[in-house]
């Protein structure tokens, strides 16, 4: 596969290179693992090209990138837009002063931070990650940043997964996936 290769081409690519791994991390769960599709250079390469396009003229400050996994792609987005990375992450992770934001999951809270001075007044942002699942991360995300002043322009991830209904809790927002399952 060339860095050139179209849209469709690189979500078959994707999906051929999950791994699903059944009971993890709990059991009932079939985790959708993409460790082989990070460790191919040409199809991460690929990814990240194809995931960028839509914002090459969309005047974006910065990427976006949700913890752990985000992070990836997210910096592989940016630097093919020339742009930075901003990591949103679990509470106590940044060593800097930050902002946080407590929200819901299926089964408790969790929080998520970002470096109060990561993202001006305005600035413009993409959030990037690996898995739409139930969207309560990137729902959070996407209000944490709306906090500091930035507007969000989209939600973009590398695979979603349809049944699980993420981008529900993303309405209203444009949310694209490389590929759907």
């Amino acid at each position: 596969m060339t860095i050139d290769a179209s849209r469709a081409e690189t979500a078959q690519l994707v999906g051929s290179l999950l791994r699903d791994v059944p009971d993890f991390p709990e059991p009932g769960v079939l985790f959708k693992d993409i460790t082989p599709l990070i460790g191919d250079g040409a199809a991460l390469a690929a990814v990240a090209r194809v995931m960028a396009e839509p914002y090459r003229d969309a005047g974006l400050t910065s990427v976006v990138g949700l913890e752990a996994r985000g992070f990836i792609f997210g910096t592989a987005v940016a630097l093919e837009l020339g742009v930075g990375f901003v990591p949103v992450r679990k509470a106590g992770k940044l060593p800097a002063q930050t902002v946080s934001l407590d929200y819901s999951l299926e089964y408790g809270t969790a929080t998520i931070e970002i470096h109060e001075d990561a993202v001006l007044a305005g600035g413009r942002v993409v959030v990037v990650d690996d898995v739409l699942a139930t969207g309560g991360t990137a729902a959070a995300a996407v209000e944490l940043l709306e906090q500091v002043g930035a507007e969000v322009v989209a939600v973009d991830v590398v695979v979603e997964l349809a049944a699980l209904r993420g981008r529900e809790r993303l309405e209203g927002r444009e949310v694209t996936a490389l590929l759907t399952v």
